[in-house]
């Protein structure tokens, strides 16, 4: 979305984005597809390629609707990867020059340690809900199935 609407022209971007919140608002995957079907046939046209890049990579922007809907707004709302990221930069930025790559691995070893002694235990919204860990194991076993190996 980030990359998207920077191209809308400023009168459309409101229409546009109401427009595509009902994409990520859908109840499930299936409705989220008629939503986006709806949402290309309006602005196709008019935006073909920004609409082409999201319909390339749909399935990827709608795996969120894979997982148990208690965490959706967890995995769809918010990343973790690119908070640390900012982190990382707002700690090395002050640091206009640090001696060697080991410097910054070290800050950067040293910022993760910090990072998960601050939320080891912390459950992220959802997560904690009944049904949400088994299915998450569920779909982990399916995804990676353990094999059992018999020695003899």
């Amino acid at each position: 979305m980030r990359s998207t609407f920077p191209k809308i022209r400023v009168q459309d971007k409101t229409e546009f984005l109401d427009d595509l919140k009902t994409v990520y608002h859908a109840l499930d995957h299936e409705l989220a597809l008629a939503a986006f079907d709806t949402f290309k046939d309006k602005w196709g046209k008019k935006y073909p390629k920004e609409i082409q890049s999201w319909e390339e990579q749909l399935d990827t922007l709608l795996t969120f609707y894979k997982y148990p809907p208690q965490i959706k707004n967890a995995i769809y709302t918010s990343n973790p990867i690119e908070r640390m990221n900012k982190e990382f930069r707002k700690r090395l930025k002050p640091m206009n020059s640090l001696t060697n790559i080991d410097a910054v691995e070290k800050i950067i070893y040293l910022d993760i340690m910090d990072y998960n002694e601050r939320y080891a235990n912390r459950v992220t919204t959802g997560f904690g809900q009944p049904g949400v860990k088994e299915k998450l194991v569920q779909m982990f076993e399916e995804r990676y199935p353990t094999t059992a190996t018999s020695v003899e």
